[in-house]
């Protein structure tokens, strides 16, 4: 389909960005024997450079990271904080995120460390059930929670949480890029609330952030929390593989009315060419009828064999069900998925080879989101498939 898109000039830009190899470090040896056995029982033996950065940084001050997609950027929270967690058995750490299934994320990524004696992370949310929040609030060290429940479940009730906030040792503020416009004024409100709730407690917790590649790290993470100076961490020093990036626009249909094909219509036909080549594909797309109908004309061109291996991923659906298709997709079942932005944030799904993304998603940092999820194989095609709207347009004018 690539291939038929230059001639009839519907590929309107591709880029070739070769492979980077990594930039790695030793190990930090004032990290205590747990976190050194924690990090060898999960396979790190060694650290990228700016995971080390950030480790130093986050005991300075605060400290925001923006590196790209799967350059383990949770890493560089993690370490700081389970560093103080298995050294002073007081201290407790808070990490916030912006949906339910990031956060489930990171908590298994936090138990698979093995450090149960000393980390006890919980989540609360509205999901956790009424019967577990007061065991929570009286043992865990570690609480995982998104800005809603916060505001509205443990700020209103801090006396209860006293253990939590007197000995508040980190704040950690994941996938900082999704906090803007009017939803990132509230959310820097509910900050500046849990600084005044620390100082009545008598703490200070340092604040951690990680973020998306964007252009202002500084200045949003000091207006997000109302601090200044925080230190940025942004050389990207993790591997990353080659990658084909290209940029397409529908045929034009009616050349006096300006009228083009479906963008719809045409993801579907690569997205299904690339399963049934084997390739495995997440295709992004703003709504959920989009979906729906991206995965419906997909169906008609597969063979039946491969239709059980490709699925729908978006809102409405349970925690179970959501999971499920998680699973499957990070195990390999899966070879493709048509999903909402709710796969867009740094949920681990796995070794994806092609990205396509339906449409302008709002944010430069976004589509950027998107389109790394796939290459972490060693190979990676991000396709941009504009739609009617005037922004898409520009872009396909001027794909620079």
């Amino acid at each position: 389909m690539l291939e038929n898109g230059r001639a009839d000039e519907r590929l309107v830009h591709e880029h070739f960005y070769g492979a980077r190899r990594a930039r790695l470090v030793s190990v930090p040896g004032e990290l205590t024997a747990p976190v050194r056995s924690a990090l060898s029982r999960v396979g790190v033996r060694n650290l990228y450079r700016h995971q080390e950065q950030a480790l130093h940084a986050a005991f300075a001050g605060p400290t925001i990271v923006t590196t790209g997609t799967a350059s383990g950027k949770s890493l560089c929270f993690q370490l700081p904080t389970l560093q103080v967690l298995t050294t002073d058995r007081s201290a407790r750490a808070l990490y916030l995120y912006p949906t339910k299934a990031l956060a489930q994320d990171q908590a298994r990524a936090i138990n698979g460390f093995g450090l149960q004696r000393s980390i006890r992370p919980a989540i609360y949310d509205g999901d956790t059930p009424r019967a577990e929040r007061a065991a929570i609030r009286r043992r865990s060290n570690l609480v995982l929670t998104n800005p809603d429940m916060l505001h509205v479940g443990i700020l209103p009730n801090h006396v209860a949480w006293d253990d939590l906030f007197a000995n508040l040792a980190f704040v950690v503020v994941d996938e900082a890029h999704v906090y803007r416009g009017v939803f990132g004024s509230h959310v820097a409100g509910v900050l500046r609330r849990l600084r005044r709730v620390a100082a009545i407690h008598g703490t200070e917790p340092h604040f951690l952030l990680a973020s998306a590649t964007i252009a202002n790290p500084v200045a949003l993470a000091e207006r997000l929390t109302g601090l200044p100076g925080f230190a940025l961490v942004d050389d990207d020093t993790a591997p990353s593989a080659a990658r084909r990036v290209a940029m397409w626009n529908p045929p034009l249909l009616d050349e006096r009315l300006g009228l083009r094909g479906s963008a719809l219509y045409e993801a579907a036909e690569l997205f299904a060419e690339l399963v049934s080549a084997g390739s495995r594909t997440i295709c992004f797309i703003k709504s959920r009828k989009a979906v729906e109908l991206i995965l419906r004309h997909a169906l008609d061109r597969l063979d039946p064999e491969l239709a059980p291996r490709i699925a729908p991923y978006r809102a409405g659906y349970t925690p179970a069900q959501r999971q499920e298709v998680q699973r499957r997709l990070s195990d390999g079942e899966l070879l493709g998925v048509v999903a909402t932005d709710a796969l867009e944030l740094g949920i681990d799904i796995g070794q994806l080879d092609a990205a396509i993304c339906v449409t302008f998603p709002g944010t430069v940092a976004s589509l950027r989101q998107m389109w790394g999820r796939a290459g972490r194989r060693g190979r990676g095609l991000a396709v941009y498939f504009a739609g009617e709207d005037a922004l898409d347009k520009f872009f396909c004018r001027h794909p620079d």
